[in-house]
């Protein structure tokens, strides 16, 4: 097994980007439809994943719900960051990595021939940027990723079990999968314990304010990453991460990313599915839509993707809504960069 380490987005910088983000733009980038991969074999790993709340603001367009969204010139970078993962020293529980019945493949594994979330509607309580209000939102955000995500891995006879939640408090924060600090993340899963860690610290709440749809596009990429856990495909793609590499070789961080954008892309097919019912409306989806733009800054670990590609990625999700358009690991090494 690898050490445990934090795989980290670059930091985010929100300086003037969330007040600009309903002006008019064009279409974003897009990737072409995936056909069907060749057999892979097999392989299994852990891993944790983290959201880096930096919002790299890059000049990026993203499609906006009716026609609203913006582009974003980059600003000057904040010490802080968004989603990630990271592997554990050991299996851990409720399954050691999620493949307990899921299948440890990459592009061709099952979850890739299953359909999209279905409308879903979320009731979720009013947010508020302190720790009282944010866990009740996210609690109350938990069932209703369950019941987007349980149907779509059952439909492929693939696992499926509620994910703890966690709520740590401070600047650091501890886990199965080791420690992670407020300055490398905004959130993190851990399947050493399938627990989404969701500190209110963490979210950069002071610079994005009271925007609900910002924080349940992260909560939703980090249930991503259980999904992936769940699959197989998250302890394949450690696997091949770290057997035998070095995890900070071009390679290793082509997988690191591949697992991240992946994640922004499910983050996508879930707002897709909840937009437009009960809670989620259209100020929400946009404020998710406008908040993806956060990637790996010049100079920084490439770990994550660029801006370009993370807000891409998860508007492929939203707006093609099909599970294998969110298969990365077919997905040229140009579309993950």
């Amino acid at each position: 097994m690898p050490p445990a380490r934090p795989v980290m987005p670059p930091p985010l910088s929100t300086h003037g980007a969330l007040a600009r983000a309903h002006g008019p733009m064009g279409p974003p980038q897009q990737f072409s439809p995936y056909p069907p991969p060749p057999p892979r074999r097999p392989s299994r790993r852990p891993f944790v994943t983290l959201f880096l709340i930096g919002l790299v603001v890059l000049g990026v367009a993203v499609i906006g719900l009716s026609g609203h969204g913006r582009s974003r010139q980059r600003a000057t970078p904040s010490p802080t960051n968004l989603p990630t993962s990271v592997p554990t020293n050991s299996p851990g529980t409720g399954g050691g990595g999620g493949t307990e019945d899921g299948v440890d493949k990459l592009g061709d594994n099952p979850l890739f021939t299953a359909q999209g979330p279905t409308s879903v509607t979320c009731t979720l309580p009013r947010w508020q940027s302190v720790s009282s209000a944010s866990n009740a939102y996210f609690t109350a955000a938990l069932p209703c990723l369950d019941r987007a995500w349980q149907p779509v891995l059952q439909s492929v006879k693939l696992p499926f079990h509620e994910p703890k939640l966690a709520f740590p408090s401070g600047k650091t924060w501890s886990s199965p999968c080791g420690s992670v600090s407020q300055e490398e993340a905004a959130a993190f899963y851990c399947n050493g314990d399938q627990t989404l860690y969701m500190p209110i610290s963490g979210l950069q709440t002071d610079e994005i304010g009271n925007r609900p749809g910002a924080y349940l596009a992260v909560f939703a990429h980090e249930y991503g990453h259980f999904v992936q856990d769940l699959s197989g495909v998250l302890t394949a793609a450690h696997k091949q991460e770290y057997n035998g590499v070095d995890p900070d070789s071009p390679a290793a961080l082509e997988v690191s990313r591949r697992i991240e954008l992946q994640a922004q892309c499910f983050s996508g097919l879930f707002l897709a599915a909840a937009a437009g019912h009960g809670s989620v409306d259209n100020t929400v989806t946009r404020d998710a839509q406008n908040t993806q733009d956060r990637g790996d800054q010049p100079g920084e670990r490439r770990d994550h993707g660029t801006s370009e590609h993370a807000s891409a990625w998860w508007t492929q999700g939203f707006v093609k809504k099909t599970v294998a358009q969110c298969n990365t690991w077919v997905a040229s090494s140009s579309d993950v960069q």
